[in-house]
C-alpha cells in the first residue's frame, strides 16, 4: 500500500539532509552546514560553516560499509553542535533575566564551558542508549531462555524487545510539547528537502504542498539499525550477560554500516523492494517523529537549505 503523496517520483534526489533543532533546522549539504533559528524575538539567525569530514580528507572513509560508521559518528557530532547551537538562544533569554546566574561547568571550566557540556551530554547519551537499547532487552530476553532453546529465536525476541522499547520511548517523548515543536520542525525539513528535489523554487507555498514523510529519514535508519542488529547477532548464539554486551557494542559499527548501505539503496532506488524495506521507517514517521509544521517554521527550513546549495547540483547528488 503507497502511502499517500509519496508516489511521486523526485527529478533530484539529493544527498542534502538535515535534522531538527530548538526552534529551528540543520542542514548539511556537499560543501557547507548550515542552522537556521527563529530567535525569540521572531527574527531567524542563519549560522553556516565549511564543512570538514573524513571522507573529504581521506578516500579510504568513502568506501562502502566504512562509510556508514563514520557518516553515523560525524552525524552525531554535527547534531549536537547544532542542538547547542539553538539552545543558546533561549539560554540568553534565561541570562537576560538572571544575568549573575552561571552553571556549575561556567564556574569550573568559563570558556572551555560549552565543550565540556557538549562531551559529558554526548558521553551519558551514549551511555543511556546502552542501558536501555542493548542491556535491558537483553536482561529482559534473558527470562526465557528455558522456553526458547535456539540462539536465534532469543535474538529474535530481543529485537522485537529493542523495537518495543524505541516506539514506547518515541511515541512518549513526542507527546512532551517542546519536542512537538522540534518534530514541526522535522517536518519542515522534510517538505523543504522534497520540494528541492521536485525542482520547484523554495517557496512556502511550494514547500506547504509536499508530505512530511521522507525515505531518507534518521528515523528510518535507526530503524533499519534494529532489524540488521537481529540478523548479525544471531550468528553470535546466546552467550552470558558479559559476552552479549561486549559482541553488541563490538558489532555495533557493523550493523551500521550494513543498516547505510540498504538505507543508500532505499534512497537512490523506486522499486517496490525499495519502498517495502523503507515503509516501517515511514509508519515510525508518521506515528511520531515528524508532524506538520506552520509556515514560519517552514521558512526557517528554507533558509537553512538555500546557505548549503551549491552552483553545480551534481555536487549534491545522492
Amino acid at each position: 500500500m503507497k502511502i499517500k503523496n509519496l508516489d511521486r517520483v523526485p527529478k533530484h534526489i539529493t544527498s542534502i539532509g538535515g535534522q531538527a533543532v530548538i526552534e529551528g533546522v540543520m542542514m548539511r549539504g556537499p560543501k557547507d552546514v548550515a542552522i537556521a533559528v527563529r530567535k525569540p524575538n521572531n527574527e531567524i539567525e542563519l549560522k553556516k560553516e565549511r564543512l570538514q569530514t573524513l571522507a573529504m580528507k581521506y578516500k579510504i572513509f568513502k568506501l562502502p560499509f566504512l562509510r556508514g560508521v563514520i557518516g553515523l559518528v560525524e552525524a552525531l557530532m554535527f547534531g549536537s553542535k547544532a542542538l547547542m547551537f539553538s539552545a543558546e538562544f533561549f539560554e540568553d533569554e534565561e541570562e537576560e533575566r538572571n544575568p549573575d546566574k552561571k552553571t556549575f561547568t561556567e564556574k569550573i571550566f568559563k570558556d572551555k564551558a560549552q565543550d565540556v557540556e557538549m562531551f559529558f551530554t554526548m558521553a551519558l547519551s551514549i551511555v543511556i542508549a546502552i542501558g536501555v537499547f542493548m542491556v535491558l532487552p537483553s536482561f529482559l530476553t534473558n527470562f526465557l531462555k528455558n522456553r526458547i532453546h535456539t540462539s536465534i529465536g532469543l535474538n529474535l525476541v530481543e529485537g522485537l524487545v529493542r523495537i518495543i522499547i524505541f516506539l514506547l520511548y518515541i511515541i512518549g517523548v513526542s507527546r512532551l510539547d517542546d519536542i512537538k515543536r522540534v518534530f514541526e520542525y522535522h517536518g519542515a525539513e522534510h517538505k523543504t528537502i522534497h520540494c528541492y528535489e521536485h525542482e520547484e523554487e523554495l517557496t512556502v507555498e511550494n514547500v506547504k504542498k509536499y508530505p512530511i514523510l521522507h525515505p531518507r529519514c534518521g528515523t528510518s535508519f535507526l530503524f533499519m539499525v534494529m532489524i540488521v542488529s537481529i540478523l548479525v547477532l544471531s550468528f553470535f548464539g546466546w552467550p552470558n550477560p558479559i559476552q552479549r554486551l561486549l559482541i553488541r557494542i563490538l558489532m555495533f559499527p557493523v550493523i551500521a554500516g550494513i543498516s547505510y548501505e540498504i538505507n543508500k539503496f532505499i534512497g537512490r532506488s523506486n522499486s517496490k523492494l525499495a519502498y517495502l524495506l523503507s515503509y516501517p521507517g515511514l509508519m515510525i514517521q508518521k506515528l511520531a517523529t515528524v508532524k506538520e509544521p506552520d509556515d514560519s517554521q517552514i521558512e526557517v527550513a528554507i533558509e537553512a537549505l538555500k546557505a548549503v546549495l551549491t552552483a553545480n547540483k551534481e555536487e549534491d547528488k545522492w
